[in-house]
């Protein structure tokens, strides 16, 4: 396994994250695992290397926070892992328990620990920009936290630059705690974070931690023309809200697909290629859910993407609304 630096920090994480989206209550989403299925992917992890794990309050409402403190715990030394989780989205019916008030991000940050039980969290992040609550209050508060020692370092995921930007130099201003990374959509049937978000990630040293790099998994064919649809690829609301299976998508699969065959690897491994080739990424965040998700993704870090190659699957892009900032 490949370590890299965080952005400008002094941090080492694996080259690939563990996304634990899918881990948690089925309830919550059909495609969820329970925890005793959930573990063995956590420990498959482990073991290849990754260090790095990404969650959410709001998984499961929870439940994932619980199942991967509670297998890193069992499987390795806190000091050994890296783990990232969020805030922003509902936690709860009231107005109080969503946003990013500083009243939501105090007590947001202890519910989490608890639910991790861990005393700080390497990476906290904030879900999505909140239109309701100033920037000044937000950044306040979450650089509070850090000076508590309950998070080490804090990251920020999709939303329009300038609002990122905006709350980079509040907190220069300041002499605040800085977010160190972004966690934006990135895809080869989505690149509009190719224009600004990622330039500017690049000029101010901010690690590029992609969510979805395989499209909800419609760049490993869950999703195909004809033929049935994978349970995650049928049932996953998101998916739909995000617009994928247009015609220009499908053109840009079958150039996956076709790129696979020549090198005798899987499509979604040549997608995933694709995105760790991207300038600034530093990590992907990738889902397992069956036996063989963790090793393709694995598989996609011995893979090199020559600039002819690269610029074949690329060619058929072009530009789409802007989608994953809520």
């Amino acid at each position: 396994m490949e370590y890299v630096r965080l952005g400008n920090t002094g941090l080492q994480v694996s080259r690939l994250c563990l996304g634990c989206m899918t881990y948690g209550d089925p309830g919550w989403r059909e495609w969820v695992l329970d925890e005793a299925a959930s573990r063995p992917f956590i420990k498959e992890a482990l073991e290849a290397g990754i260090n790095f794990f990404d969650t959410a309050d709001m998984y499961s409402l929870g439940r994932s926070e619980e199942i991967l403190g509670r297998a890193l715990k069992d499987m390795a030394r806190r000091d050994e892992v890296v783990i990232a989780t969020k805030l922003y989205n509902p936690m709860g019916p009231k107005p109080t328990q969503r946003g990013l008030s500083r009243k939501h991000v105090m007590e947001a940050i202890d519910a989490s620990l608890k639910r991790l039980g861990t005393d700080y969290v390497d990476l906290w992040i904030i879900h999505r920009f909140d239109y309701a609550t100033p920037v000044e209050e937000t950044v306040e508060a979450l650089s509070d936290v850090v000076k508590a020692g309950k998070a080490l370092y804090l990251g920020a995921s999709s939303m329009w630059a300038w609002q990122f930007m905006k709350m980079l130099g509040l907190q220069r201003a300041r002499g605040l705690a800085p977010f160190v990374s972004m966690q934006n959509y990135l895809n080869l049937v989505y690149r509009e974070e190719e224009r600004e978000m990622l330039p500017l990630c690049r000029s101010e040293g901010i690690a590029v931690t992609p969510w979805s790099p395989l499209a909800r998994g419609f760049l490993a064919g869950s999703k195909p023309r004809e033929g049935a649809s994978t349970t995650r690829a049928r049932t996953d609301s998101y998916q739909q809200a995000l617009g994928l299976g247009s015609e220009q998508d499908y053109t840009i699969l079958e150039r996956v697909e076709e790129i696979a065959r020549r090198l005798g690897v899987k499509p979604a491994q040549v997608a995933l290629a694709w995105v760790l080739g991207v300038p600034g990424v530093t990590a992907p965040i990738v889902g397992a859910s069956k036996p063989h998700h963790l090793k393709d993704a694995l598989g996609a870090l011995e893979i090199t993407l020559d600039a002819e190659t690269r610029a074949f699957l690329e060619e058929p892009y072009r530009p789409r609304p802007v989608s994953g900032h809520t």
